[in-house]
């Protein structure tokens, strides 16, 4: 197997977009090439069957989607209030939608999950990590409301990213900020 991880990351970046684009089912090593712009064969070379492959694109749309020690940083420095809460939802909610290919290629990726145990068992770990991780950082930043609180708040928000990136018009962007504002007002304490 090829070790540039350059080469690597733009393949797994590509194979994101496939995924989005075209589905699971449209994700072949030729179709990653193409979207990548290298030659025919390249990926073979860097990845030793598709479900490396999908299993790689599911780490990468989570290390894409991290928010970066800024942003953690930002958080960090509200107050301990709902109204904060509120606007962290608001800034998660933008800059998950704002990655529509990687979002649209985690739902592919979770539905491929169901056929592919190796890949449900990642996508479990990653997903429950992520959701531990936020719990943590919710409690340990001292946010009004317990581990529920952020779980709900997790449930909630995710069918509204999928219906901002499936079928925008549904809510539509000025009803689904206040829908995302009612949502923390009915879950999140005072």
């Amino acid at each position: 197997m090829r070790q540039n991880p350059e080469r690597r990351t733009a393949l797994i970046d590509a194979a994101i977009e496939v995924l989005a684009d075209q589905g699971a089912r449209g994700l072949t090593f030729r179709a990653v090439d193409t979207r990548a712009g290298v030659p025919i064969g390249t990926a073979s070379n860097y990845f030793p069957g598709r479900d490396a492959l999908l299993t790689q694109a599911g780490q990468r749309v989570f290390q894409r989607l991290d928010p970066g020690a800024d942003v953690v940083g930002e958080a960090l420095a509200l107050p301990r209030t709902r109204a904060s809460v509120d606007k962290l939802m608001h800034e998660m909610f933008e800059r998950i939608t704002a990655f529509r290919s990687g979002y649209l290629a985690m739902l592919e990726l979770r539905l491929e999950a169901t056929r592919r145990p190796e890949l449900s068992k990642l996508l479990t770990e990653q997903i429950r990590e992520n959701v531990e991780q936020n719990v943590r950082f919710h409690l340990d930043a001292g946010m009004p409301g317990d581990a529920d609180t952020v779980v709900l708040l997790y449930l909630a928000l995710s069918w509204l990213i999928v219906e901002r990136l499936t079928l925008p018009e549904v809510f539509g962007d000025e009803r689904t900020k206040e829908l995302i504002t009612a949502a923390v007002a009915q879950i999140v304490p005072e």
